[in-house]
């Protein structure tokens, strides 16, 4: 039986990560994702996701030192990265930024698996600076270096604002985001590399197949619509007329509903006590609790739970993240997730090829042009 969008069609055997839309569980390598979010960092998670446990102390050293000796991207990327047009659309260029970097790889293309765990690591570094260069170089301002001494929560930031350190809480709240982001099975993107990965290109071209399917809005973007209703509703007292408006046009209330989550997705817990956290620190409060409202109305009146992307858009706004560079920052943490599905589809790899069922015409006598 055909399935429109292979929704519930199981595709792969994988170990890396289990969404449960019922329970409303997101699991990592055997660990529920709450566990991760109170006790982790994206860089353990990075090494689970790869590796299918938890690092011991020195394991996690080699890694985080790895990536923040491998931040730095090429002098002929970002050259190429400053003449780009201004105005270019943030995915296109990471994507852009993506495939340039595999040219200038150390490794070889057709690789074992040791150096494509290096090829990985040098991604998963390089994607926060390209995000970060490019809103320095749009606006006129020359990119710093990447500080060697900081995480990768830590170092986007401090690139993002041009080398001012950023604070523990904001620090914080970008590392736990990552974390939240940085797999969820076989979604649009992760099945795109996983697709790519699997007719045994290399590791940059099946990320630039990933990047390319994030960036399309049924995938991507979605906290980007709901900053800019948060910014145009802009007080508490209008969010109930703006809401009501919305049901009554039957117009959809982004960051609401969930492909697979059929109750509230578990992401969304964790956010939601963030942008609470940093509003009351930055004196914004008023961004958590117009989300808060609406986030009421909408499962009283629609029955809808909110999702990943709801409160990372107030989040991300209260950090200083533009609003375009959102679903870049989504590719800086779903990158580790797609590295480990393609590291997996390497190690066992088949060829994915689906059928389509033929809905065409039949059996048709080719006519000769003249006389059509």
């Amino acid at each position: 039986m055909v399935k429109a969008g292979l929704e519930d069609i199981v595709a792969a055997t994988s170990s890396i990560c289990d969404v449960n839309g019922k329970e409303g569980r997101l699991v990592y390598q055997g660990y529920d994702i709450h566990d991760l979010a109170e006790h982790s960092t994206f860089e353990e998670v990075v090494y689970l996701l790869w590796n299918g446990r938890l690092p011991h102390k020195q394991e996690l050293e080699t890694l985080s030192d790895a990536l923040r000796k491998n931040a730095a991207i090429p002098a002929e990327v970002v050259k190429a990265m400053k003449a780009f047009p201004k105005e270019a659309n943030s995915m296109e260029v990471l994507r852009t930024a993506v495939s340039m970097l595999s040219m200038y790889d150390p490794d070889d293309e057709l690789s074992d698996r040791d150096a494509n765990v290096r090829k990985a690591i040098r991604l998963t570094a390089q994607l926060p600076t390209i995000v970060a260069y490019w809103d320095n170089i749009r606006n006129g301002k020359e990119p710093v270096a990447p500080n060697p001494k900081l995480s990768v929560a830590a170092n986007f930031l401090y690139l993002l604002k041009g080398g001012e350190m950023p604070d523990e809480l904001s620090t914080k709240s970008m590392d736990i985001a990552l974390i939240l982001h940085a797999d969820h099975e076989l979604n649009a993107s992760t099945f795109a590399a996983r697709v790519a990965a699997g007719t045994l290109t290399d590791i940059h071209s099946a990320v630039v197949a990933a990047i390319g399917t994030l960036k399309g809005p049924l995938h991507g973007g979605a906290n980007q619509e709901v900053i800019k209703m948060l910014t145009k509703i802009d007080k508490l007292e209008n969010v109930q007329p703006f809401i009501n408006k919305m049901f009554e046009d039957r117009k959809k209330v982004m960051g609401f509903g969930h492909r697979v989550y059929k109750t509230e997705d578990p992401r969304a817990s964790h956010l939601r006590k963030m942008s609470e956290e940093l509003g009351k620190t930055k004196n914004e409060l008023k961004w958590f609790q117009m989300s808060r409202k609406i986030e009421e109305m909408v499962l009283h009146d629609k029955g809808f739970y909110a999702n990943v992307d709801f409160y990372s858009a107030s989040v991300y706004y209260m950090l200083g993240i533009p609003t375009d560079l959102f679903t870049p920052i989504f590719a800086v943490s779903r990158m580790a997730g797609w590295a480990a599905h393609v590291l997996e589809q390497y190690d066992n790899n088949r060829l994915i090829r689906p059928r389509a069922e033929y809905t065409g015409p039949k059996n048709l006598s080719y006519v000769s042009i003249d006389k059509r």
